[in-house]
């Protein structure tokens, strides 16, 4: 926060936002196109840029009485069309079981049919909309979590704001939505902005809120919220430079989502972009903008190079002096020590994703733990045989089994298991990690060990490195 104070000077403020970047570059035509999401969408589609898939929308009450729900997928998003600031916008995550009018919210919370109808019923006379004028409902797809963002996230989908102007980026943010914003990747309700920088695509400082309250670690955990590299980064900033050619905008937010099967999704175009995104990356646009104010860019490969030279830096160093921590790639070289004086120096693959390391049974027998396998083996004890009991009756089962450290119950995309763990000692960028990990034949799998969050806390994951 020093830092924004002592530059105060730099700083965009709203009027000066309005006045002189707003009002001079941004045509009225273009601005009504920006405030409505569905023909904005119509355009960006027809200009190549990848959007939600739009599933129904619904412009009046009449279309409201004859809706058939049952077109509706078991996940989507409900929006108005000129909403503004993330207000009016409905996700659901699945189908209540055996209520075939309902469905189940982000929180956790039902929301049936005629919720909904009361609900359109606002969008449709404007409760949402920009200036109160009636609006329509509509639909589209949900788009699907990015694993790489799954720690990060409460239920919602993460978006990444990018400010364009003279078709350079000047500024990005990371929104991440929180349980305080309802899974919703808006700052005013309480999500999480992080800057980005801009060259490299690696988060660097971050801001909650809509009082902008700067934190080190994600809300309710040890995350931090440094050092993390987006995936499609440049794919990302060109997305956004196009969006501005086909808008007709001289300055304007872009936002745009990762799906983890489409990449990079456009979300919406924003004429009157926030000014949060200042205090996430401690840095005044003001100033970024008047440095590209009147440059001659002729292709979106050179608005993006322009920018990314500008307002970006060697970040890795900078991440790993302030947090203290050693900057990884998803798959990284690791020496394994067990009960034998051997190690063994395979591939790993670093998933934030798994909570336990997890390593393969010959790996663990190579190791020393050949005798832990054979008598856990013997007693053949699935979860569902030991689901319901406690703590200390499972310890009783597994009691006198030699060097086994604990047990784990495992929920993987293979089902629930119940794994023996061991003691194991890693080293891993130089940097000896003393781990519980579990045991699980992974002879089908490409990597002998995964390395899970438990053991991450003193690194940053790269996932391009």
């Amino acid at each position: 926060m020093f830092r924004i104070v002592k530059n105060r000077n730099k700083l965009l403020g709203m009027n000066a936002r309005n006045l002189r970047f707003i009002r001079p570059n941004n045509p009225k035509k273009a601005i009504r196109l920006a405030d409505d999401k569905l023909l904005s969408k119509k355009i960006l589609k027809k200009g190549g840029i990848p959007v939600p898939k739009l599933v129904a929308k619904i412009r009046n009450y009449e279309d409201l009485d004859n809706f058939n729900w049952n077109i509706l997928p078991n996940s989507f998003a409900l929006k108005p069309t000129r909403g503004f600031g993330g207000e009016g916008i409905i996700v659901v995550y699945g189908k209540k079981k055996n209520r075939p009018d309902a469905w189940i919210k982000a929180d956790g919370s039902i929301i049936t049919i005629e919720d909904f109808k009361n609900h359109i019923r606002n969008i449709l006379d404007g409760s949402f909309s920009l200036s109160g004028v009636p609006d329509t409902a509509f639909f589209e797809e949900r788009l699907r979590l990015l694993k790489l963002f799954k720690p990060y996230s409460f239920k919602g989908i993460p978006d990444i704001r990018v400010i364009v102007y003279n078709k350079v980026p000047v500024m990005a943010m990371l929104r991440l939505p929180t349980r305080e914003s309802g899974g919703k990747a808006n700052l005013q309700q309480g999500a999480v902005g992080v800057g980005i920088d801009l060259a490299s695509g690696v988060t660097t400082t971050a801001v909650q809120g809509k009082k902008s309250t700067i934190i080190d670690t994600i809300p309710n955990s040890r995350l931090s919220v440094s050092g993390l590299r987006i995936p499609f980064w440049r794919e990302i900033l060109e997305l956004a430079v196009k969006t501005q050619e086909i808008s007709g905008l001289g300055f304007l937010g872009a936002d745009v989502a990762i799906d983890k099967e489409r990449g990079p999704v456009f979300l919406e175009v924003n004429a009157r972009a926030g000014l949060s995104i200042q205090v996430a990356n401690q840095a005044g646009l003001q100033e970024r903008m008047e440095r590209v104010e009147g440059i001659k860019i002729k292709t979106i490969k050179r608005g993006v190079n322009v920018g990314m030279d500008l307002f970006g830096g060697e970040i890795e160093e900078e991440v790993e002096d302030i947090s203290g921590r050693r900057v990884i790639g998803i798959i990284e070289k690791v020496k394994l020590t067990g009960r034998i004086e051997k190690d063994f120096e395979v591939e790993a693959k670093i998933d934030t994703g798994a909570g336990f390391t997890s390593i393969d049974l010959e790996l663990a027998k190579n190791l020393g733990f050949g005798k832990t396998i054979e008598a856990y083996e013997k007693l053949n004890v699935r979860y569902e045989d030991i689901k319901d009991l406690t703590v200390k009756e499972r310890e009783a089962i597994f009691k006198g089994i030699p060097y086994l450290e604990t047990t784990a119950i495992v929920h993987s995309s293979h089902g629930t298991t119940y794994r023996p763990m061991v003691k194991i000692r890693i080293v891993m960028d130089k940097r000896v990690i003393y781990s519980r990990a579990t045991i699980i034949d992974r002879a089908h799998l490409k990597y002998p060990i995964i390395v899970g969050s438990k053991d991450l806390g003193r690194f940053l994951i790269d996932v391009n490195k």
